[in-house]
Order: structure tokens, then C-alpha cells, then sequence
């Protein structure tokens, strides 16, 4: 029974040293990405052109 009580001990600060690296690694900016903004700015025109569409076709149905 001992054991299972070390075993549980040693999984709890196993599990304390993996929370404090990952909030090390947030903290110094591991995670913010980079990529996506630069790819952002090439479908912006996409987004602008859907509701025209949208308008367009719903113009035809009134007439």
C-alpha cells in the first residue's frame, strides 16, 4: 500500500513539473503564431466579396 502512495506522489509533482513548463512556454511565446496573420491579409478580399455576391443574387430573385 506504501507504494501506491509514493507512486501517487511522484505522478502529482511529475504532473506540477509539466503545468510549470507549459506556462514557462506560454509565457515566453512558444505558442503565438506567426504564420497566420501573414496568410491572413492574402483572403481578405475573399471575405469582402462574399456578401456582395449575396446581395447581388438576392437583387435577381426580387426582380
Amino acid at each position: 500500500m506504501s507504494v501506491i502512495y509514493l507512486l501517487i506522489t511522484v505522478s502529482i509533482f511529475v504532473a506540477i513539473g509539466f503545468f510549470i513548463a507549459f506556462i514557462i512556454a506560454v509565457k515566453s511565446g512558444q505558442y503565438d503564431d506567426d504564420y497566420t496573420p501573414s496568410v491572413r491579409m492574402l483572403f481578405d478580399d475573399e471575405t469582402k466579396i462574399i456578401p456582395k455576391i449575396n446581395k447581388s443574387i438576392n437583387e435577381e430573385k426580387q426582380i
